[in-house]
């Protein structure tokens, strides 16, 4: 009986692990989103050398896999022509820590 429970708490935990989450749209007012946002230009512009400048987060959904904070954004920001630009940012952000990765980031349609 001990050995089942636990399996089938196990199995559980795997599920809602692995389970993805319906995405919800971001508050663009929370801070937090602008400076996700701002670190996806930063570390770009680290990567390409575009001069690109980060203006503003202006919308997105974010979404929970496991212990993964999936964002997708789209930024507002000025190329290095000085053009206002929309941008597309792919974000992924490990729960409870700050250790981020920039899956994507490409100009928005």
């Amino acid at each position: 009986m001990r050995t089942t429970l636990l399996f089938v708490t196990g199995l559980i935990a795997i599920y809602l692990i692995t389970t993805p989450t319906t995405a919800i749209p971001v508050d663009i007012d929370n801070p937090r989103i602008q400076q996700v946002g701002s670190w996806a230009v930063m570390e770009h512009d680290n990567e390409a050398h575009d001069g690109i400048q980060f203006n503003k987060v202006v919308s997105g959904n974010e979404k929970i896999t496991g212990f993964i904070l999936h964002y997708d954004l789209i930024i507002d920001a000025l190329n290095n022509d000085g053009k206002d630009c929309k941008y597309e940012a792919e974000v992924r952000e490990i729960d409870g820590s700050m250790k981020r990765t920039l899956v994507a980031f490409k100009p928005a349609n």
